[in-house]
């Protein structure tokens, strides 16, 4: 029991971890532990758009362990261009650690939940990137391209960086985010990088 007392305490760290988007109404910026949460219930709210057949609770396992690793690492906006390789690197080493304060089989499920989301080669996987990418534009388009505008983010690069995982784990969620993306747009809502 003291494990998983550990564990849990462990984990609540990711409240600490801070993201780029501002929640709704609110001047702070989210953490990742409440990211989780809220892609977890978007993922189960478009389980009927979903692009193939999938376990709606393999997804909602995955994205409450994905961002873990952040507990080490720290987040780093989903638009950036270089160190992804080191980036995850550094996240295994994190989620090894973290998942090795629990004991057989629990340290083995978590690992493979957080093996088979970054994969994404499940259409599990591929559902849970979907809405993993589409929360932060959800959240842009609700405040006025807010960290799009500070940190200078293109739509080019946007639409680059979140529209092939969309597409793929959710047709329906990138029909309505392409048509919102190029509104904005138009109103010059996006960086120029």
């Amino acid at each position: 029991m003291q494990q998983i007392v550990d564990f849990i305490l462990e984990l609540d760290k990711l409240k600490g971890v801070t993201r780029k988007n501002r929640p709704l109404g609110l001047d702070r910026f989210e953490n990742s532990a409440e990211h989780s949460w809220q892609i977890a219930l978007l993922a189960s709210s478009l389980a009927p758009y979903a692009g193939a057949a999938i376990d709606i609770n393999r997804v909602i396992a995955m994205l409450l362990v994905h961002d873990i690793g952040e507990i080490d690492t720290g987040d780093t906006i989903v638009f950036a261009v270089d160190g992804w390789e080191e980036r995850k690197t550094a996240e295994m080493a994190a989620v090894t650690r973290i998942f090795g304060m629990l004991n057989e089989p629990q340290r083995s499920n978590f690992m493979e939940l957080w093996l088979e989301f970054e994969t994404a080669e499940t259409p599990e996987a591929r559902f849970a990137h979907a809405a993993d990418r589409a929360m932060p534009a959800l959240l842009n388009l609700a405040n006025n391209g807010q960290s799009w505008r500070e940190n200078g983010i293109s739509h080019e690069r946007v639409v680059h960086r979140i529209g092939p995982p969309i597409k793929t784990g959710c047709p329906a969620m990138w029909d309505y985010l392409e048509a919102r993306l190029e509104e904005e747009r138009q109103k010059g809502w996006f960086g120029t990088v």
